[in-house]
């Protein structure tokens, strides 16, 4: 079954929803502002996408402005940043047992499915 890191005030999050609702897709919603991800999780996922924690950095959110611009951090302490801080976390991410895409633009999903 497909997973979504859904942000239930993001409008792409909402978006991806209503595109896996209108393809008829079985998934699972996993509001990550409420159930934080642990480390392991994040990871996991990161391996996923093929990317790094940095690449799913949100970098205009007032979070990463505040406390993390001009900073060079490792992997393993841009995961715990975004563990930490939430709202940093790109989205929607979708995945589909070992793929993920982060769905902007929501027709990403067609890459998975």
């Amino acid at each position: 079954m497909l997973k979504i890191y859904h942000n239930p005030r993001c409008s792409k999050s909402r978006c991806a929803l209503e595109y896996l609702n209108d393809k008829g897709v079985q998934f699972e919603v996993i509001e990550y502002m409420n159930s934080p991800l642990a480390k392991k999780e994040l990871s996991d996922v990161l391996n996923k996408l093929g990317i790094s924690a940095e690449d799913l950095l949100r970098k205009n959110e007032a979070d990463y402005k505040g406390n993390f611009k001009g900073k060079t951090l490792t992997n393993e302490e841009w995961i715990d940043a975004m563990i930490n801080f939430p709202k940093l976390i790109e989205r929607p991410i979708v995945i589909n047992q070992d793929k993920a895409v982060v769905a902007r633009p929501t027709e990403r999903i067609d890459e998975i499915l």
